[in-house]
């Protein structure tokens, strides 16, 4: 008896230091592996540093290409490119030029 009665008082008296080790055991494992961890953050900020590089490269591409419209435009045409384009699309020749076909 006298043991059992010990025992609750030990509950009684520790129950909140008891608590707080729960907490503080619940809250660091979803700080670690939870849905907004740690590491769920990192691999996220890998992903936008990804998403980031590739973006820059469209947009470079992107600006690219815009300086070839401009340059197609009538306004400001410019004759290589034109003739670039022409013999590539149209697959166009000069007269006095020869084609070799290559095949791998």
């Amino acid at each position: 008896m006298k043991h059992l009665i010990e025992q609750r008082y030990l509950l009684r008296h520790n129950l909140l230091a008891i608590i707080g080790f729960c907490l503080c055991l619940y809250f660091s494992y979803h700080i670690i592996f939870g849905e907004r961890s740690i590491i769920r953050l990192m691999t996220l900020e890998r992903s936008v540093s990804k998403v980031s590089t590739q973006y820059n490269g469209l947009r470079e591409e992107r600006s690219a290409l815009e300086s070839k419209v401009v340059r197609l435009r009538s306004g400001s045409l410019d004759p290589d490119l034109l003739e670039e384009r022409v013999r590539y699309v149209l697959g166009y020749v000069h007269p006095d030029e020869h084609v070799l076909l290559g095949f791998n």
